[in-house]
């Protein structure tokens, strides 16, 4: 399939998200995927986020919510357990924030510019439950 920007599409077309026969699709990581030109997946949405996810994985229970909600698959995961966030593809839109269930949570949204490593040392502490 030739390269074509988003108005060059029919009205009503079919785009496949990859080429070829996809067997197993499932098992196989997104590396190692057979992409089609016109899936996502093939361009970096980078340069327009403004807010990017930040991961403490010192707070993470791999319960794998951030992976299943994420509409972009930016998230990273091995063997059941999330390993980062793939900022090629990340849009910055907060739900694997929103779905994240540990307190605080183990991933925050900042500003695009913001230094990883100076906000892991920022992390808010975990809240002490009252009863």
């Amino acid at each position: 399939m030739a390269k074509r920007g988003w108005d060059e599409f029919e009205i009503g077309a079919m785009l496949r998200s990859f080429d070829g026969v996809s067997n197993d699709i499932a098992t196989t990581q997104q590396e190692d995927r057979n992409y089609s030109q016109s899936n996502s997946f093939v361009a970096s949405v980078a340069d327009w986020r403004i807010a990017k996810p930040v991961f403490n994985k010192d707070f993470c229970i791999d319960c794998q919510f951030c992976w299943i909600y994420c509409p972009d698959m930016s998230i990273i995961a091995r063997d059941k357990k999330m390993i980062g966030v793939d900022m090629d593809h990340c849009k910055g839109c907060g739900i694997c924030v929103e779905v994240c269930p540990t307190n605080p949570k183990s991933l925050l949204m900042f500003p695009e510019q913001a230094d990883e490593e100076a906000v892991l040392t920022q992390w808010p502490a975990k809240d002490k439950e009252t009863k």
